[in-house]
């Protein structure tokens, strides 16, 4: 079946979302005096990433309370208070989220692949976030208008690599999962997760990892193209069947 549609991941695959945390904790410990508090601030960076991962996932699981209240855990952990009050971690965050901000960019190949797909593909977005965090995101990094719909976990009540959250995606835009084309930078939560769905999952290795039997690979968003028409120079298997 023709592929029609290609349903992007946005975190560190058109959005460089590891820089922008790294760039903005940095600038955050620094404008609070804590770039001591972990001993180094690779320290401190490699804390808040880890508490990000554990928070988001137990919010993901329904047991880490609502999108805000993942975000006041992250920071009472991540201070060791944990008497902070909801007021006082709200504004520790935001004064991140400003550092975060200030520091968002998209990877020098999104933008191009993006508009020259536009050509060919209908293009939507499925995230593991909350439409509160990559609406403003796509808007502000000015690509909103490339996707027809934006679908996020934390509103859909399913996440990636759940079939649910694949197949509502391709509900949303009124085709079959055989005719969409999933690019995402996990390779199970993502490729695999799509390819399982019944969808053709496509992982974007830009750290280059190295090939993983049984899904599609690329490392560049430049080689997407050619991988979508059929050329699978780029990635295995060797055809979308």
């Amino acid at each position: 079946m023709t592929i029609r549609a290609v349903l992007w991941d946005v975190d560190d695959t058109i959005f460089d979302y590891a820089a922008a945390d790294r760039a903005g904790m940095r600038a955050h410990l620094a404008a609070e005096g804590l770039d001591g508090l972990y001993g180094t601030v690779e320290a401190a960076l490699g804390r808040w990433k880890e508490l990000t991962e554990l928070y988001w996932r137990l919010y993901e699981d329904g047991t880490g309370g609502t999108w805000q209240d993942q975000r006041r855990h992250r920071v009472r952990a991540f201070l060791d208070r944990p008497a902070l009050t909801d007021p006082e971690a709200d504004a520790w965050f935001g004064r991140y989220v400003a550092h975060y901000e200030a520091a968002w960019e998209l990877f020098p190949d999104a933008l191009p692949v993006l508009d020259l797909l536009a050509a060919d593909y209908r293009q939507a977005v499925l995230s593991n976030s909350s439409i509160h965090a990559q609406e403003p995101k796509l808007r502000a990094l000015g690509v909103r208008d490339r996707f027809e719909a934006v679908l996020c976990a934390a509103e859909l009540g399913s996440a990636k690599p759940a079939a649910e959250a694949f197949h509502a995606a391709c509900a949303a835009l009124g085709l079959a999962p055989q005719e969409v084309a999933y690019v995402g930078d996990r390779p199970d939560i993502d490729a695999l997760g799509a390819q399982e769905a019944g969808l053709h999952g496509i992982w974007l290795d830009r750290a280059g990892a190295g090939e993983r039997p049984g899904l599609r690979r690329i490392t560049d968003l430049h080689q997407l193209p050619a991988l979508l028409r059929g050329d699978t120079r780029f990635g295995a298997p060797t055809t979308f069947g």
